[in-house]
């Protein structure tokens, strides 16, 4: 039942929404003096409708513009004081996994990525929120005081999470969905390798608005292929025009370095293989000669052509062939002209041999049901698995396979940071253990708050990317379980990342408020909560190395020291001034690549001093910072 609006109609409202009937082109979006979105009227269009001639107007430009685009694209480029604390409790094979489950904000998540994995993932498969006027967004803003902004705005819940939701007060805005997705593709194409993919599921809604922005920031000529996905196959009888059976998955590579795209051979592809003339170079197909250019369109493919077992001289009446006379001279030489079993087709067909196709083929825009799977049976598949219905319209991990796929190497790192339940998880494991592949994942997700009345609330569930980490996990075991031999070395693990503020305290970032007051306490410049391995992964970022790389722990002398990946990096934390001359020449002799100190962790002033000296005298090459 509704509420009694309790107020006099708004003409305003009303005026719009009969433009809008008669001329939909000019409702747009624009922001009150509050800032707050609204339906308006583009006048300089109106004007243009309602005249005979050009109306002066803005300077005209091809381009996607939308109330907030600027704000979209500072907000992309602003630096952020956060980092990653590691979470071994949570983590799977933490000391040897190469796959990451970064939980947080997306957009956080991806300027800390920035440095460490620059150009270097392969493929990234997206499946964010759909506009649909009350699906969650994430709003941005690091211009004012991160905190001071999303509490005066109400975007924080209770778990500190940034999440605001699309009220049907607000509509279906296009902006602010918008401005939530281009900062994060911004992002995201730095991390992709030149010969990358990006593969991002959208439905109709705002279709073309993600392909404007993908032309915008990976260039019209890198979009390949906007592939249409057969989501399901009995239509809903809850839709009033059309049900929807399909959905979109658009594709970009990041450059021209990809110059072609070939997805492996199946079964049906090679069924059509034969050798119906016993060929000693293997089975073939066939295909036409025949150019669908005409005669006059390529007079230069126009030319006779005898069929050698019946004699008869060939001319195709309207159209030309396909190759060259010399080319033709070739194929004739060669034997790979086909005229039929008894040598009676009227035309020649060319021979293309099995051997010939070790590139796999051409993928097709159209991926059906049968070889990718449906929504259905994807929530059929995750609900055995979690022993639950903990989630609605997940999409299928054999989806995900399929645009995997589409990489020649088996090594990828693969990047999802609308993670979701994690299907791309469960595909790249999937496909690891079917192809013996290295691939690794990073999957990125908002703890975002599962409904108290949901299933997955009652299956125990706080957050949707809790259920993505569960997922995980029983996905790894039941691979492994049922590929028992093909699986001993597949890594089903995860490291577990939460983005959090940065280890130092506020004050470190902010030097300009320090008064005399803090000066005691500033003599200790990381937070009191943080751990030698928070300290670590914060370093790993800030150096740029390798998140995933094994992490081992040592003794010396008595203290605590770090080794990722044997020499790639050594650290010590300890606090307590411990760090002697002794301490810092037993580290040099491992000779490290980098090393890396706590300044309150020197047992005095000179031992800081000499630190340098030490590396420089023992292992010359070590780089040497502090924190």
């Amino acid at each position: 039942m509704e509420n009694l609006k309790m107020h006099s109609p708004n003409l305003t409202e009303e005026n719009i929404a009969r433009l809008a009937d008669l001329f939909p082109n000019c409702v747009t979006e624009s922001r009150d003096e509050k800032g707050v979105l609204k339906k308006s009227i583009d006048f300089d269009l109106l004007k243009q409708e309602l005249a005979d001639h050009i109306v002066e107007g803005p300077q005209e430009r091809y381009r996607l513009d939308w109330p907030g685009k600027r704000e979209a694209l500072l907000t992309a480029n602003a630096p952020i004081a956060k980092t990653l604390r590691p979470c071994r409790e949570e983590s799977v094979d933490f000391d040897t996994t190469k796959n990451l489950f970064i939980e947080g904000d997306n957009l956080d998540a991806l300027k800390l990525l920035q440095e460490t994995y620059l150009g270097k993932v392969k493929m990234i498969y997206i499946d964010p929120p759909y506009n649909t006027g009350n699906d969650f967004i994430y709003e941005d803003d690091f211009v004012q005081n991160t905190e001071e902004f999303l509490k005066r705005s109400n975007q924080k819940d209770e778990e500190g999470n940034r999440l605001v939701a699309n009220t049907e007060s607000n509509g279906r805005f296009h902006s602010d969905w918008l401005s939530m997705i281009y900062p994060r593709l911004k992002l995201a194409r730095n991390l992709l390798c030149d010969d990358g993919l990006i593969f991002m599921s959208i439905d109709t809604g705002e279709e073309a608005n993600l392909t404007k922005i993908g032309d915008e920031i990976f260039g019209e000529e890198n979009r390949l292929a906007s592939i249409v996905w057969e989501k399901r196959f009995t239509r809903s009888n809850n839709a009033k025009t059309f049900a929807t059976l399909t959905e979109r998955i658009i594709c970009y590579r990041k450059s021209a370095e990809l110059s072609e795209v070939k997805e492996p051979r199946n079964e049906k592809a090679d069924s059509t293989y034969s050798n119906p003339d016993n060929d000693p170079r293997g089975v073939w197909t066939s295909v036409s000669y025949v150019n669908p250019a005409t005669r006059e369109q390529r007079p230069n493919l126009v030319y006779p052509i005898t069929n050698p077992i019946t004699g008869q001289v060939v001319k195709h009446p309207t159209n030309a062939w396909k190759y060259e006379k010399k080319v033709y001279e070739g194929h004739v030489k060669d034997n790979k002209l086909f005229w039929g079993v008894n040598g009676n087709n009227t035309y020649p067909r060319l021979k293309k041999f099995l051997t010939e196709m070790d590139g796999g083929m051409v993928p097709v825009d159209f991926w059906d049901r049968k070889s990718v799977g449906t929504t259905d049976e994807a929530s059929k598949q995750l609900s055995n698995l979690l022993e639950a219905r903990v989630f609605d319209f997940p999409k299928p991990y054999t989806l995900i396979q399929r645009a995997l796929r589409l990489s020649n190497s088996k090594d990828d790192v693969v990047l999802d940071f609308f993670a979701g339940t994690s299907p791309s998880a469960h595909a790249v494991m999937q496909l690891n253990a079917e192809d013996g592949g290295k691939r690794k994942f990073i999957m990125v997700q908002l703890p975002e708050p599962c409904d108290e009345k949901s299933e997955a609330f009652k299956a125990g569930y706080k957050t949707i990317a809790e259920i993505g980490k569960e997922r995980i996990r029983r996905a790894g075991k039941k691979i492994k379980k049922e590929n028992p031999i093909t699986t001993t070395d597949l890594d089903t693990g995860f490291r577990v990342l939460k983005v959090d503020s940065s280890n130092m305290a506020d004050i470190y970032y902010t030097p300009e408020a320090v008064n005399q007051d803090k000066l005691l306490w500033m003599s200790e410049n990381i937070k009191e909560d943080r751990t030698p391995e928070d300290l670590l992964f914060q370093v790993l970022l800030d150096w740029g190395v390798d998140l995933s790389l094994p992490v081992t722990k040592e003794t010396i002398m008595g203290k605590d020291v770090f080794f990722v990946d044997g020499n790639a990096l050594a650290a010590c934390f300890d606090k307590d001034g411990g760090v002697t001359e002794d301490l810092v020449r037993e580290v040099a002799r491992r000779e490290p690549l980098r090393v890396v100190f706590r300044d309150a962790g020197f047992n005095d002033d000179s031992v800081k001093i000499n630190v340098e000296q030490i590396f420089k005298a023992i292992s010359p090459h070590t780089e040497v910072k502090t924190i």
